[in-house]
């Protein structure tokens, strides 16, 4: 398998995995106190970690300014340092935050509000520009959507910014940003347990990257979850929000869901491939568009994420075998 693809037709080369950013941002909530973050994190790991991944190759970083308020977006730009130039770095803007409380406070889809938050993403990446920047809020309205897009347009004319994208699991939202000509991506959830049939298609008809977040399924596709097993109390997972499947009524992984991550268990571990690494070789098979960005806390995890790409791709014939499983 060639281990880079490209951000859809900027012509932005990353390795064919990114990582995602949001656990290493720590611990932050919503107004009304429930978790938002992956629980506690060591920043001088997720240094590091970070690092490490860069030494394996990986050279495409998914965050977001509101990833543990800000936290998230000052220690990708710590860990990058002087390499900075040898990788893409990918954030996003639309929701609001209190940096001194940890605490989400709303949302804002203005132009104005775009761009101060890209002055202030730049400030805590410590870049003057952003390779790729997405608008995170995946229900908001296409046409002041479109407002964004043109925008954000402006900002690639200004060298502020490469590309864009939306953050969106809605193939008619993410069509309203294709039509414009720097728009590079979708970022959406697609895992083995989660198909997107209808974004693929559009990602590959507009000649759009398919950035796959959720590619292990927020865990189930790690083996390291057991059913009812509780999670700690700053994890999202522990009281899940109403889009977050798989954990049910927060009292740990849901046995349907793990039942399912059982049947395709031997196909994702052929080649000797650990469970994680089977569910991201399933990712690059699925479309030549794919580029999962797992998310980590650990060295380890950088590690075994990275080792995927050496593993390469399943076939064709085991991914029709897991649909089969699966019932697709």
């Amino acid at each position: 398998m060639d281990t880079t693809r490209t951000l859809g037709r900027s012509g932005i080369e990353v390795s064919a995995l990114g990582f995602g950013c949001w656990a290493i941002g720590g611990e932050w909530q919503a107004a009304d106190g429930l978790p938002l973050g992956w629980g506690k994190v060591d920043d001088e790991e997720s240094v590091r970690a970070v690092r490490h991944a860069l030494d394996l190759g990986v050279t495409f970083f998914d965050t977001a300014d509101n990833y543990g308020t800000g936290h998230s977006e000052r220690v990708l730009g710590r860990a990058l340092g002087k390499r900075r130039t040898d990788v893409v770095v990918a954030t996003k803007w639309g929701y609001l935050f209190d940096e001194r409380t940890r605490t989400a406070s709303g949302h804002d889809d203005s132009p104005a509000h775009l761009r101060r938050a890209l002055t202030a993403s730049l400030r805590r990446l410590d870049t003057d520009y952003v390779d790729l920047y997405q608008f995170h809020i995946g229900d908001a309205a296409p046409e002041r959507a479109a407002r964004l897009r043109d925008t954000c347009e402006d900002l690639v004319r200004e060298g502020l910014i490469r590309a864009y994208a939306w953050s969106t699991d809605h193939p008619a939202r993410a069509a309203v940003f294709a039509e414009g000509p720097h728009c590079a991506a979708v970022q959406h959830a697609l895992n083995v347990l989660q198909d997107a049939p209808d974004m693929l298609r559009l990602c590959e008809e507009a000649g759009l990257a398919s950035i796959n977040r959720s590619p292990l399924a927020m865990g189930l596709l790690t083996g390291k979850r057991r059913a009812h097993q509780p999670l700690e109390s700053g994890d999202i997972r522990s009281r899940p929000p109403a889009w977050l499947q798989g954990f049910g009524d927060g009292s740990g992984a849901d046995p349907e869901w793990l039942a399912r991550v059982e049947a395709v268990r031997s196909i994702l571990t052929s080649e000797g491939r650990t469970l994680a690494q089977g569910a991201l070789a399933w990712l690059w098979a699925r479309s030549p568009a794919t580029v999962p960005i797992p998310g980590f806390r650990s060295v380890a995890q950088a590690e075994e994420n990275a080792g995927a790409m050496a593993k390469g791709a399943l076939t064709g014939g085991q991914l029709a075998e897991i649909d089969q499983l699966l019932g697709r």
